[in-house]
């Protein structure tokens, strides 16, 4: 591919340099996805020479998040330079910072496979990566603007195209260069990827529930057989395989972000013969009814929701359990007094109630019977009947008095 002279030049610039590099950094932003706002962190991966650039955006950035990413920017590209300038982050520093830093032993055999190194700028000394201080820059008022997400997966496929093609072959404003022809002519100085790198995963030992179901990051992977034994799950970037004494029993992409108690089954057809009727039930539509009732009512559905567990999920229906059995105004004075001294507890709150009938705070309403029921036909009909043997009872308290 031919290029220009101001592309020569900078190209020429990378023989002088002892040898190319890359820069990765994260930013985290606030974007609105779909209908609401979420916290999402954008990572990039930048060869300093040819400013190609790898863009691609999380929920949350962890070690595994960054082995997967810097694994799928470098498969992408097919090369990576000798050496990777990262900031004093503990995701891959162990201890020590700048030139003194020390590399996670992990993260060093994973640096490995592809042929470099990490290296942590010294601390202050920002504008070592200032590389990809500007690409987030660039981000910020190239990429976002104009632009509307649906979703996350929908957000990383805009984030792609932008960064691999869109960007990568407009010129550059100051020397007029394309980065993809500055890359074909760096790819000289990079390392060349071997034929195949193992993509990172983790390991999870899991049990198959009854079901035959085996839990993952709040949702449920059929496991095809009739067996309940422990599998391996190893979990990848964007996929999962199970497997049983080395033999692979299922793979599944994972399921999207912000799916959450879901049954995933399998996409050629095959299905389990008995499906869960008791997994983890949502209490939106319980939550909802008791909101309608008062204010009073909502403030302590609130409180509830704000402590911490599993539990809140079983006092919201408790509680809705609570108001079908026990009179409006009784109820609500109850939820009222139990907001006030912080009680979670329902029975608590039911004892409450009790209380306030027994001080008269509260009346319970007059039951009204319709003694029109004396004139019915049947009730008539009884009247005549002959008159019921109760002395069973009477033999079965003698029988308990000795």
């Amino acid at each position: 591919m031919e290029i220009s002279q101001g592309a020569a030049q900078r190209c020429g610039q990378v023989e002088d340099k002892a040898g190319a590099e890359m820069q990765h950094d994260t930013s985290p932003y606030f974007m609105k996805i779909g209908k609401g706002r979420l916290r999402v962190v954008g990572s990039i991966v930048y060869l300093r020479y040819s400013k190609i650039r790898f863009l691609k955006f999380y929920r949350f950035f962890r070690r595994f998040t960054m082995k997967c990413f810097l694994h799928e920017a470098l498969t992408f590209f097919g090369y990576c330079a000798p050496v990777c300038i990262i900031d004093n982050t503990n995701l891959a520093r162990l201890r020590g910072t700048g030139s003194n830093a020390v590399m996670v032993p992990e993260m060093e055999r994973f640096a490995q496979q592809y042929g470099f190194e990490f290296i942590c700028h010294k601390i202050g000394h920002h504008n070592r990566k200032a590389g990809n201080e500007r690409s987030f820059y660039t981000v910020e008022t190239n990429f976002f603007p104009g632009r509307t997400f649906a979703s996350l997966s929908d957000m990383n496929k805009q984030a792609f195209e932008w960064a691999t093609s869109s960007f990568a072959k407009r010129p550059l404003s100051k020397i007029g260069a394309i980065p993809a022809q500055l890359f074909e002519h760096e790819k000289n100085y990079l390392k060349k990827l071997p034929p195949f790198v193992p993509p990172p995963y983790l390991v999870h030992q899991r049990i198959i529930d009854q079901y035959g179901y085996a839990s993952f990051a709040g949702n449920y992977y059929w496991v095809p057989g009739t067996k309940r034994h422990e599998v391996t799950l190893l979990q990848y970037a964007d996929s999962i395989k199970i497997y049983h004494k080395r033999k692979l029993m299922a793979e599944y992409e994972v399921a999207p972000d912000g799916v959450k108690n879901e049954k995933i089954l399998p996409k050629d057809g095959q299905r389990p013969s008995h499906q869960p009727s008791n997994r983890k039930k949502p209490t939106n539509e319980e939550e909802k009814r008791l909101r309608g009732i008062s204010e009073e009512v909502s403030c302590y559905l609130d409180f509830i929701r704000s402590e911490k567990g599993s539990s809140r999920h079983r006092a919201i229906r408790q509680l809705h359990a609570l108001h079908r059995k026990m009179a409006g105004p009784l109820f609500v004075k109850s939820v009222a007094r139990a907001l006030k001294y912080q009680i979670v507890d329902i029975d608590t709150v039911e004892r409450i109630g009790v209380l306030l009938i027994k001080e008269g705070i509260c009346d319970t309403p007059a039951v009204r019977v319709d003694y029109s029921f004396e004139e019915r036909q049947a009730f008539l009909d009884g009247c005549d009947g002959n008159e019921v043997d109760l002395s069973v009872y009477d033999r079965m308290l003698e029988d308990n008095n000795g």
